[in-house]
């Protein structure tokens, strides 16, 4: 194995001689090794790889994982991600600092939750153009969205395009400047001795934060272990993240919640994994088959993104009628699809 690990000299003089390293379990864009050093010290190497993507699509990936860990890094007091000790650009190779992960946690969101906040923290307007800005629902999402209502032979309320429309432009992360993490799932937050850490940046961008607080309304819409989180322990974490926020900023978080829920929902990338994002229209994949990402289906994660919508959007001014819609289609799809499942609890999140 350590012939196959990618350190060459330069590394070797600035971090240290490897002498034991072990292939850890990784996507298919990343080989991970944890490496033993001469002088008995561990770090983790990571290799960016094409997986599928074209080179500079790899090139680009490495960029953004490296940009997104060095902002992380100005974190004051507890570090939310590991320091880079070292690159080599060429071979797309990073050596980070090794983390040792406490494992299973009885009550993990807390921590979660004033990490996250601390991470989206650290950025503001003069880190314009360090990262990516995020990438959320275009106008062809909102038309999928409506197509597959048609579909389903739900009316369509007079005002939901209009509300749409105006939910893109309230989407526009151009004003917001928060770090993001890209998909802050289990697997990728890490228990230590001194807080939650988090680690694979590869889709790091910048932009409003609350599009990553809503993943415990939405039900963690970029991991394949989707999960719902219950009332009380749903108002504590939220409650943790704002007063994190604001304890650091000074102010208060920024635009409004329900929307950025709204834009998971109409997502339809967001009911596959990242190799099948961007290839079809996945909603409209939804009337004619159920397609499973992990353990729970499309129309599973559906059911339940559109039941929060329509209970976050009860009585609101800018998004009634898309709420109207979202809880006509929950109906429908329950009526034709009796046997879908709630998604599971917060309490069965995997471990690793």
């Amino acid at each position: 194995m350590l012939k196959r690990l990618p350190f060459d000299d330069a590394l070797r003089s600035t971090v240290g001689i490897p002498e034991q390293s072990e292939l850890l379990d990784s996507s298919p864009r990343s080989r991970v090794w944890r490496v033993r050093l001469a002088d008995r010290s561990l770090v983790i190497v990571k290799q960016i790889t094409d997986g599928g993507d074209t080179g500079a699509d790899a090139d680009t990936r490495f960029a953004r994982e490296v940009a997104g860990l060095r902002l992380a890094g100005r974190a004051a007091g507890p570090p939310v991600a590991p320091a880079v000790i070292a690159t080599d650009v060429t071979a797309r190779v990073m050596v980070l600092d090794h983390l040792e992960d406490l494992g299973k946690t009885g009550d993990w969101m807390p921590g979660y939750a004033e990490a996250l906040a601390r991470l989206h923290a650290l950025t503001g307007s003069g880190d314009a153009g360090a990262l990516p800005a995020w990438s959320g629902p275009t106008a062809a999402d909102a038309e999928s969205f409506l197509a597959l209502a048609r579909a389903l032979d739900v009316p369509v309320p007079s005002g939901v395009l209009d509300e749409l429309t105006a939910l893109l432009d309230r989407l526009d992360p151009t004003p917001h400047h928060a770090l993001l993490h890209g998909d802050p799932c289990p697997g990728n937050d890490l228990r230590t001795s001194d807080g939650v850490r988090f680690v694979d940046f590869e889709r790091a961008s910048l932009g409003n934060g609350l599009v990553e607080l809503a993943y415990f309304r939405i039900g963690f819409p970029t991991c394949w272990c989707a999960m719902s989180v219950t009332a009380a322990p749903l108002a504590e974490v939220e409650d943790i993240y704002r007063t994190t926020w604001r304890g650091l900023t000074g102010r208060d978080v920024p635009g409004d919640l329900a929307d950025a829920c709204a834009g998971w929902l109409i997502q339809g990338d967001a009911l596959v994994e990242r190799a099948h994002r961007g290839t079809v229209d996945q909603l409209a994949r939804v009337p004619i088959e159920d397609f499973e990402w992990g353990y729970i289906s499309a129309r599973e994660r559906l059911v339940h993104r559109l039941g929060v919508v329509a209970d976050m959007t009860r009585g609101h001014d800018r998004l009634h009628a898309v709420g109207r819609l979202s809880s006509t289609l929950a109906v429908r799809l329950l009526e034709c699809w009796p046997e879908l499942r709630p998604l599971p609890t917060h309490e069965t999140r995997p471990w690793f």
